[in-house]
């Protein structure tokens, strides 16, 4: 079996991305892993050529930012890398430059693609998620925060990447068939410095919207507020092995009243269904679960 990582990035130093942290987390379990490296204001290709591994394949691309509707731009940049992965490739895993697979579930996710491996009834697999918000402290416990994302896919060319690029589609818009997995990825997009956060919040609204629409409904600041979040949990397990110096060293204080969350009635009805049935009523599922 022949596994195939890959992802895009652009101005990840800029924005304090943790790219390395989420290559370096998947290449134990991948034969190589495309990185497609936008045009940057940063050095964020040289950083990218600093992992210090054989497997990392390098593709150079120019973003269209001219592409500003539903942040089409991002899944663009995705099937960029996912074309040039190698043909032999029997499964892609796919990571995001804010998300990060912890190593205990290596050995899950690899079992899972030997089991699946020659079953064409299974797409891809799918995988649960941890939102991290406003420290490594805290994780994302409202509705709002998606539960679960496509990131193992098979090498096929009829599979491609879907809107903002959080999913995947193939043939004429057709979901995928998928493996539900218990194995969790780690997401960090929003954790970072106040100030990087603020920028990059700033930037990310122009991938959907106009400029005129950025300028009326983003607030200009010079550091993001994190306060306003309405439910949060204690995160109580351990990071990822590759996450331990960037927990380490952060440089900014964030807390959070728990017995201040804040859940609207029909929240609080869907919570309690979900944790007796498992079903989340009303979910988005770009997939179907096989």
């Amino acid at each position: 079996m022949k596994v195939s990582g890959f992802t895009f990035v652009r101005n990840a130093i800029k924005y304090d991305y943790p790219i390395i942290e989420a290559i370096r987390s998947i290449l134990p379990i991948c034969d190589e892993v495309v990185v497609a490296v936008g045009n940057s204001e940063d050095d964020t290709l040289q950083l990218i050529k600093s992992i210090d591994s054989s497997k990392i394949k390098i593709i150079e691309t120019v973003w269209d930012d001219s592409l500003r509707e539903g942040g089409r731009v991002l899944a663009v940049e995705t099937d960029k890398a996912f074309a040039a992965v190698a043909e032999d490739s029997d499964w892609a895993f796919y990571i995001q430059g804010d998300e990060v697979m912890h190593e205990k579930y290596l050995d899950t996710v690899r079992n899972a693609m030997l089991l699946h491996k020659d079953n064409p009834k299974v797409d891809g697999l799918l995988f649960k998620y941890k939102h991290f918000y406003g420290s490594y402290d805290y994780v994302g416990e409202s509705l709002g925060w998606y539960r679960r994302e496509i990131r193992v896919v098979r090498n096929r060319k009829d599979i491609y990447s879907y809107r903002d690029a959080q999913g995947f589609r193939k043939g004429k818009n057709q979901k995928l068939n998928v493996a539900l997995i218990d194995a969790h990825i780690y997401h960090y997009g929003w954790v970072k410095e106040p100030k990087a956060m603020q920028g990059k919040l700033e930037s990310f609204n122009k991938l959907w919207h106009s400029d005129d629409w950025v300028e009326k409904n983003i607030a200009k600041a010079d550091a993001f507020d994190y306060t306003g979040i309405d439910a949060l949990s204690l995160f109580k397990e351990s990071h990822p092995a590759v996450m331990s110096e960037r927990v380490a060293v952060r440089n900014w204080k964030f807390s959070h009243d728990l017995s201040r969350n804040r859940f609207k009635f029909k929240d609080k009805f869907k919570r309690a269904i979900e944790s007796v049935t498992g079903h989340r009523i009303g979910e988005y599922r770009n997939y179907k679960i096989v």
